[in-house]
């Protein structure tokens, strides 16, 4: 990922000047331990508790998805990232460094005693009164301190559905009839931070209901789901995915969904809870959608039963959207524009793509949120005939574009040209051959 700075992380949050001693990290006591993880206050004056504070509410507003904590040699920094880019602040005074580090380590209830190894624990920030917004924290020993990374845990829109996704009408409709089937496997394949989960998790929505009993297992638990049976993988004490999904089988279920499918123990499990009546989904790490099927194969999933079960794999990419108040037609010339595939109408009437520039309104980065690009492919018998001759994945490519499957890039094109986002972000999270 690549890091940015823009007008609004050019200094670090202010604070009025504080009314109380300097925050002596010895001195702060552990929080007792309630059931639920303290929520950080805002109100307090200590300079590293307000400091925290400061960069807790800034991740907030800027719905920020990660915070870094980064120690240097002299002193540290604090990077945000929005949008999937990392963006740093100024760098906050050094001689609060290991005083914030402990108060964020208190607020997690993590051993602040212990720099020597990794650590995790959860924090929730309560930005205003009834809102609260939790934080997986964890920390790692490096050559100048502790680095912290503070993860977002998201909320699932009520209202989220397969368009807000970005799916557009015909992949909506095709990936609709695939979860409402009675059994198979589904699977929505890309790399870290492609959304592959949040994707599982609106298909889960789309079936949460009282009729069905709906099993996940995950590592962690991203998302915490009503009326869905979530289970947390805990490898230290044997409970793996395999493990988990051995059990889901004898808690008649109708729909399970397994955080990712890693090795072929995995696989064979989830390939036969698909093929004995229930509906299984899953995600993979491929790069597009044929992949998905060689990759399992690979790992030694007998090719008749991959054949049998598979439904549907969808591949994803996420990118940023344009700042609608301040986009700006681009001066991007023919031969650049047909270069990156785009050609016919656009061109002929002079179409040119949007670029960012940077406004108040998205605080001068030029982008604002970001939108999923999908590739879809159901399949075919054909498909399911070229699995079983575990024929390439170029033939299966071949195939699935015979029968009208879109690469990624000629999604991310789209959005291109109905503004959604800018030509560079759209070539950037995709290949020409994809």
């Amino acid at each position: 990922m690549s890091v940015t700075s823009s007008p609004f992380f050019s200094a670090w949050p202010e604070r009025a000047a504080p009314a109380s001693p300097p925050y002596a990290a010895a001195s702060s006591a552990a929080p007792p331990a309630p059931s639920q993880p303290r929520a950080a206050r805002f109100d307090d004056d200590a300079p590293a508790i307000g400091a925290v504070a400061d960069m807790l509410r800034t991740a907030h507003e800027r719905n920020a998805s990660d915070i870094h904590v980064e120690p240097c040699e002299s002193g540290w920094r604090v990077r945000l990232r929005i949008d999937g880019v990392l963006h740093e602040l100024a760098r906050p005074p050094a001689h609060l460094r290991d005083a914030c580090v402990t108060r964020i380590k208190v607020l997690a209830r993590m051993d602040i005693a212990e720099r020597r190894v990794p650590q995790d624990g959860r924090l929730r920030l309560a930005p205003a009164p009834g809102l609260s917004c939790d934080y997986r924290v964890s920390s790692l020993p490096t050559l100048h301190g502790e680095k912290l990374v503070l993860r977002r845990l998201e909320t699932l829109a009520a209202a989220l559905s397969l368009a807000a996704l970005g799916f557009d009408t015909a992949q909506a409709r095709t990936v609709e009839a695939a979860i409402r089937a009675p059994h198979g496997l589904i699977l929505v394949t890309g790399p870290t931070g492609s959304g592959k989960t949040l994707s599982l998790y609106c298909f889960l929505q789309q079936l949460n209901d009282a009729s069905r009993n709906i099993c996940t297992v995950e590592d962690p638990a991203e998302i915490e789901l009503d009326g869905i049976n979530q289970v947390g993988v805990r490898e230290k004490a044997g409970l793996t995915f395999a493990v988990a999904l051995r059990a889901f089988l004898r808690q008649d279920p109708d729909v399970i969904m397994v955080g990712e499918i890693r090795d072929a123990q995995t696989a064979d499990v989830a390939l036969k809870a698909a093929q004995t009546g229930h509906l299984v989904l899953s995600t993979l790490h491929t790069n597009d959608a044929p992949a998905a099927v060689t990759r399992l194969l690979d790992i030694g999933v007998a090719p008749y039963n991959l054949a049998a079960a598979l439904r549907l794999v969808t591949a994803q990419r996420l990118v940023r959207r344009l700042c609608a108040a301040c986009r700006a037609p681009s001066d991007t010339s023919r031969d650049a524009l047909r270069a990156a595939g785009i050609a016919g109408a656009s061109l002929d009437a002079g179409w040119r793509p949007y670029i960012a520039r940077g406004c108040a309104e998205c605080h001068g980065i030029g982008y604002k949120g970001r939108v999923g690009i999908h590739q879809v492919m159901p399949l075919s018998a054909e498909q399911r005939d070229l699995i079983v001759a575990r024929a390439s994945g170029a033939e299966l490519t071949r195939q699935a574009r015979s029968e009208g499957m879109a690469s990624l890039r000629e999604a991310a094109l789209i959005r291109v040209r109905d503004g959604s986002t800018s030509l560079s972000e759209a070539l950037d999270a995709t290949e020409a051959s994809g």
